[in-house]
């Protein structure tokens, strides 16, 4: 379960990664040109940021750093990128980086006008700012009469120096002198507010757009006007102009149509309608080239180019999302590389994850292709299938034929969809003879071999039909599977077992092959909504009391049972691996809960402890996550909680008695103590080692694993003998001293624990010195099996215990039996070793016994 305010600032399970489908809201895009790369870039708001594409491709180049609050206009020039938020505004440079902020408006700026180094920003109390751009101060104010003259519209005519033309509500426009704060002349226009002002081609031209949805070409150097164009459609939201030659004015409208004028003839010459199924936010004709970016409130940004014979324009590239909300979204396929959504507006999408350049759009679902081609696409809304409710997928044949099986809202017939050819399928799958006529299809599913599809109906029927075929293969039960409305339906991945459930409240299990019912089971409460885990075998039901049911499909039992959402859960969601199932309430929520033990969890990549939230806990408010990394906000330390970090545990040297523990040596002390002569054999030089001439000042230690410094030599006498004392090589060493103190105390920890401390080579070197040929006696090789013994009889250190007792045997395995006390020793110490060892094989057995059938049984 996810925390919330009362314990952390955010969640501590899941964090925003990125944003999907967002490309346009209703602010208007900025085209910017760069000379430096001598191409267009069109920048369009996504909320508190902004994306700038590259118009070539539209290709996604850069994304903004977020601001604190949503973005309600934008301007650019040629460095630097103005986006306003509140009363206040930022200036970006690299399309990234705030580096200039302008704080001074005491309202909701709504207009931007660069000018130069300056630059004009405009509030809605009808206050005009003036700035200098790179000081970032205040170079004029302006404060107009909201009752007489509110701000509407701000324009910079083409070649008029320090001057700006603001367009009112109340209709009228005035010409301002900004460097000599001076009103120029005031046009009484048409008593009609302007919404858009735009610069013609020509010098002193200037194209007004009304509230009445008339575009007016006035002369404002006369104060003639040239031509008037009307519009049925609403206001007018935006104007562009055709600089390619050819005398073209474009005019957006609220319902999405665009109107295209010749100036020439003053005539209309083409209508783009539905360029936009909501209000034109804005629109360009891109300098010199034929053409058109236009953006609007529908999450779409699209590009227009003008090349047919009639000069209509034709869709080239776009970047489009919903523009509605989803209604349902599921990963397509195993790799979680594409996401599918279905939303309000009719459409299914398909989101990558990895990058926009695979996003694509199967459409809108139409009743009749054929009829929509025939007649065009002006009759194409009135075809246009109702938004999709629920979808199911299956990318096994998508290669061969449709792998998406969807139900609409108000409709009986199920859609299917051709995931890899991106449209709507062959075939619209429902019951060839009903005796009512308000079914409608309310559960879908789509077998994991992708060749049939589940459908039920409200009236309770469950039907099955063929994805290659379309062809009706049989329902389920005699009459109907259930008495109420089908709330979901669910095939496992053998397709052996098809699990329906109805509003009665009852869950059945089916034969999917002979479609007889296996067993029903009622539920507590009537079902939402059901999904299946198919690789577990875990069933997961959302009731209408607002509790969510787990079962086991195998045994058909309930195994978990979860209650804390406050309203209706409107989808469900299993990790993966299906140890997590994530649930989405109406009560704004999004919960984990953790199954295999039936907590609420909060662990997902770190290892940390659990603790379960009280069932009527009550998580913060969390955003949406935005398209770029949000600001990190520093907290008080009022409001930091202790964290769940897990209790540091110290392990002891040995859990139990009667258990194995091993050291905790490396595996080169011990592991090779048999193998130490074949070692030294591919070891050994080629050639002698070579004296150096002048060897280097050093200081002499000792070899060894731990170093340590030689004494100097006493005697430097050069005329010492060279005959060695064999006294001095009989010396007997620490280990065998501590074996011999261990006969009388039968203490062993010291002489091991010195063991412990040499290599490989030292631990052979006194085990070879046991024996009495090499200095050492009878009673201390008694003393060493001793220790084995006492080293098994404790259970510690158990892989040394084998590795010395190997090489002891290795290296005095010819004289031990001509040894009565060796022999007795050998003889104790065979049996326990013996003994110790079938212990452990026994164990071994249980535990792998034991995790076989945990792999191979449900439970």
């Amino acid at each position: 379960m996810e925390r919330g305010a009362g314990d952390r600032t955010g969640s501590a399970l899941f964090a925003g990664f990125r944003a999907l489908g967002l490309f346009s809201t209703d602010i208007p895009h900025v085209v910017r040109f760069s000379a430096l790369k001598r191409r267009f870039y069109v920048t369009t708001c996504v909320g508190k940021s902004f994306h700038t594409y590259d118009v070539q491709k539209l290709s996604l180049v850069a994304v903004s750093n977020s601001l604190p609050q949503d973005i309600c206009c934008m301007a650019a020039d040629g460095r630097l990128v103005f986006a306003a938020y509140g009363n206040v505004f930022s200036a970006f440079a690299r399309n990234k980086e705030v580096v200039h902020t302008f704080k001074g408006h005491k309202a909701e700026i709504h207009l931007l006008q660069p000018f130069g180094d300056h630059i004009i920003s405009v509030d809605t109390d009808s206050i005009l700012i003036i700035w200098h751009i790179y000081l970032e101060e205040e170079y004029l104010q302006l404060t107009f009469d909201k009752s007489v003259f509110k701000i509407s519209a701000i324009l910079h005519p083409s070649t008029y120096l320090n001057k700006i033309l603001l367009g009112s509500e109340q209709g009228s426009l005035q010409l301002w002198n900004v460097k000599s704060n001076k009103l120029l002349y005031t046009f009484q226009g048409w008593k009609m507010g302007v919404t858009a002002l735009q610069q013609a081609p020509a010098v002193d031209v200037v194209a007004v757009g009304l509230m009445s949805g008339q575009v007016i070409i006035h002369n404002i150097k006369f104060d003639e006007t040239l031509m008037k164009f009307h519009q049925d459609w609403g206001p007018i939201t935006s104007i562009s102009f055709r600089t390619d030659g050819h005398p073209i004015m474009a005019a957006g409208s609220p319902c999405g149509h665009i109107g295209l004028w010749d100036l020439e003839d003053k005539k209309l010459i083409n209508q783009m309608r539905n360029a936009h199924s909501t209000a034109i936010a804005g629109l360009t004709f891109l300098h010199r080239e034929p053409l058109l970016v236009t953006n609007g409130a529908d999450n779409a940004l699209r590009i227009w180019i003008f090349d047919g014979p009639t000069g209509e324009g034709r869709l080239l590239r776009f970047r489009m999302g919903h523009s509605a909300p989803l209604t349902k979204i599921r990963y397509y396929g195993q790799n979680g590389q594409q996401i599918i959504s279905a939303s309000q507006d009719g459409t299914l999408q398909s989101f990558s994850t990895i990058h926009e350049k695979f996003n694509k759009s199967l459409g809108h679902g139409l009743i009749n292709k054929k009829r929509v081609k025939r007649k065009g696409l002006q009759n194409a809304m009135s075809v246009r299938l109702p938004p999709i409710t629920k979808f199911a997928a299956e990318e096994a044949r998508e290669s061969d034929w449709d792998s998406i099986i969807a139900c609409h809202q108000g409709k009986l017939s199920c859609s299917t969809w051709n995931y890899q050819r991106s449209t709507i399928g062959s075939y619209f799958l429902k019951p060839k003879e009903l005796k009512k006529d308000d079914i409608t299809a309310t559960a879908v599913d789509i077998t994991s071999c992708g060749n049939f599809a589940v459908i039920g109906l409200s009236s309770g029927t469950v039907d099955v039909y063929n994805m290659q075929s379309g062809i009706h293969r049989g329902s389920f039960g005699e009459d109907q599977a259930h008495k109420g409305s089908v709330r979901g339906v669910a095939v496992d991945g053998l397709n052996q077992l098809t699990i329906t459930t109805g509003s009665e409240g009852l869950l059945k299990f089916w034969n999917f092959k002979n479609k007889i019912l296996i067993h029903s089971m009622s539920l507590d409460s009537p079902p939402n909504m059901m999904l299946l885990h198919r690789d577990s075998g875990i069933l997961g039901l959302a009731l209408d009391d607002f509790t969510i049911s787990v079962l086991d499909i195998e045994t058909r039992k309930i195994v978990r049972e979860f209650s804390g959402h406050q309203g209706q859960i409107n989808d469900l969601a299993f990790s993966p691996d299906g140890r997590w199932l994530i649930t989405a309430s109406m009560d704004c929520s999004v919960r984990t809960w953790d199954l295999p033990s039936g907590w609420s969890n909060i662990s997902l990549y770190s290892v940390v402890s659990l603790r379960p939230l009280p069932t009527d806990y009550i998580p913060s408010v969390v955003m949406l996550p935005g398209t770029c990394q949000t600001q990190d906000v520093e907290l008080s330390e009022e409001t930091i909680e202790p964290s769940d970090e897990m209790i540091e545990y110290d392990s002891p040297e040995q859990l139990n008695e009667q258990l194995v523990t091993l050291s905790l040596l490396p595996e080169s002390r011990w592991k090779n103590l048999l193998n130490l002569d074949v070692i030294k054999k591919k070891n050994k030089p080629k050639e002698p080692p070579k004296v150096p001439k002048s060897a280097p000042f050093f200081i002499p230690t000792v070899p060894g694993l731990v170093p340590r410094y030689a004494a100097p030599e006493q005697n430097n006498d050069p005329h010492q003998s060279k005959v060695v004392n064999l006294g001095i090589l009989a010396q007997k060493s620490d280990f065998c001293l501590k074996l011999e103190e261990g006969l009388v105390n039968n203490k062993y920890e010291a002489a091991l624990n010195l063991l412990k401390e040499l290599g490989p080579s030292g631990i052979e070197t006194e085990l070879q010195s046991l024996s009495p040929d090499c200095g050492g006696s009878v009673e201390v090789m008694q003393s060493f099996l001793k220790m084995i013994e006492m080293m098994l009889d404790r259970k510690r250190d158990f892989e040394l215990a084998q590795a010395y007792l190997a090489l002891f045997l290795k290296l005095h395995l010819k004289m031990l039996p001509s040894e009565p006390v060796l022999l007795e020793e050998m003889t104790k110490l065979s049996s326990q070793v013996e003994e110790n060892w079938i212990h452990l094989q026994s164990l071994f057995n249980q535990s792998i016994c034991i995790l076989n059938y945990i792999k191979s049984a449900l439970l």
